[in-house]
């Protein structure tokens, strides 16, 4: 009996047309599409969300371009590994890709021994990423590199996936197979086609015994799914689930929970780093100005982790991790910007009003650029009362200081300042 082939690896899409979601990219009058179509494609990094589709754009890409496809894992390769595939690449006249998958966990000495072959185009580099590759990927390389933001499947992309995969299957199985309720195989996905795909795998195989016909509803789909939870786990799928429950648990305020996620995660062999940089993000945007210390720590757990290592790191990240769960908390500077972001978007660029213009010409100043300006340090408390909103939002307020010791002190120094205006 031979390796039964994973359903995942059935239903992935061999061309453009049986692609599902990153419209986009990938509708049909779009310049990626017709880059693709046309077979003219440069070296890319793809960052996106697990399961949305990047490994199989790249094969897509293959295909389309009749190009050779070499793939490498950056979780078990080594510099060895990368000299080897460029070597028989460099033999290959057609200019082969390239596929690196998590290139983000690829260390600089590994992305540097793919600079040369990038840049003499012995290869079409296609790295995918999970993380921003701002921060993951070196320069040299990045800027060799197109980046492709892909999204979130959309429902309608998750029900395709789901319809295919049961019509797949009923012919694999010779059974009916009907979907009463989709919601709860939607909500397991996340916006993960592999996901959902493994989930109804495992459906259909617990239920296959019952009868010649399998039904699956809500109910039956999170029962099977619980029970089956470590199978459905085996491969790290469940990696975004963890470190969403580490998160929640710092920002909940629960260090105990906080360190068994945790431990969850280095003894599943999780990158340090990744683990250091959701708390500098978890620092500002959940404790914000309700304890500023907070993202100083988590900024320098990330710097000693990136020093250090594993074993060791695991205590400095610990500590983080608990003194996070236990500092107040605020997300009002988060948000504040996501409210101002909210408005330039609806209302466009407003003009900047002419006291608080520059005026670096005569012109400029005769017009009224920067007339009426008072200097702060000027005034008593190094405070004055002028109007620094466009003159259609003033008196808006975006910062709504949190209910906690540090941000109680700037309340009330706003509502000294400004008496009324913002209603503080």
């Amino acid at each position: 009996m031979g390796k039964q082939i994973p359903l995942a690896e059935i239903l992935r899409p061999k061309n453009a047309a049986e692609y599902i979601g990153q419209p986009h990219l990938m509708a049909a009058n779009t310049a990626f599409r017709k880059m693709v179509d046309g077979g003219s494609v440069h070296s890319m990094i793809f960052w996106g969300p697990p399961g949305v589709g990047k490994t199989t754009l790249a094969l897509v890409i293959a295909n389309a371009t009749g190009r050779q496809f070499y793939t490498l894992s950056a979780i078990n390769s080594g510099v060895k590994d990368v000299r080897e595939v460029i070597d028989r690449a460099g033999k290959d006249a057609s200019q082969p890709i390239l596929f690196i998958d998590e290139i983000h966990r690829f260390s600089k000495s590994q992305q540097d021994s793919l600079l040369g072959a990038v840049e003499k185009g012995i290869v079409i580099l296609i790295g995918a990423t999970t993380e921003n590759p701002s921060f993951e990927v070196i320069s040299p390389l990045l800027s060799r590199c197109q980046v492709y933001v892909l999204r979130h499947l959309e429902e309608s992309d998750l029900l395709i996936i789901t319809n295919n995969a049961i019509e797949t299957l009923s012919g694999i199985n010779n059974i009916k197979i009907s979907i009463l309720e989709h919601e709860a195989l939607i909500r397991i996905s996340g916006g993960d086609a592999r996901k959902l795909i493994n989930a109804i795998e495992i459906i259909v195989s617990s239920l296959q015994a019952s009868g010649k016909e399998i039904a699956i509803d809500n109910e039956n789909t999170l029962s099977i799914i619980q029970q089956n939870l470590a199978l459905y786990d085996k491969s790290g799928e469940m990696h975004y689930d963890v470190i969403s429950a580490f998160i929640k648990s710092m920002r909940g305020s629960d260090p105990n929970a906080a360190v068994y996620w945790l431990a969850r995660m280095i003894t599943a062999g999780e990158d340090p780093l990744f683990i250091a940089r959701r708390m500098v993000i978890l620092a500002s945007e959940d404790i914000g100005n309700a304890n500023p210390t907070a993202l100083v720590l988590a900024n320098n757990c990330f710097d000693a982790v990136n020093k250090i290592g594993f074993p060791e790191s695991r205590i400095i990240l610990s500590q983080t991790a608990i003194y996070l769960a236990c500092s107040a908390k605020s997300n009002a500077s988060y948000m504040a910007i996501d409210d101002a972001m909210a408005m330039v978007q609806r209302l466009g660029d407003l003009p900047v009003p002419l006291h608080l213009r520059n005026a670096p010409t005569k012109l400029m100043k005769y017009i009224g650029y920067g007339k009426e300006y008072k200097y702060a340090h000027q005034y008593d408390g190094n405070f004055v009362d002028i109007e620094f909103l466009p003159e259609n939002i003033k008196g808006t307020k975006f910062f709504d200081p949190g209910k906690n010791a540090r941000e109680n002190e700037a309340r009330e120094k706003l509502r000294k300042n400004w008496g009324l205006k913002y209603g503080y």
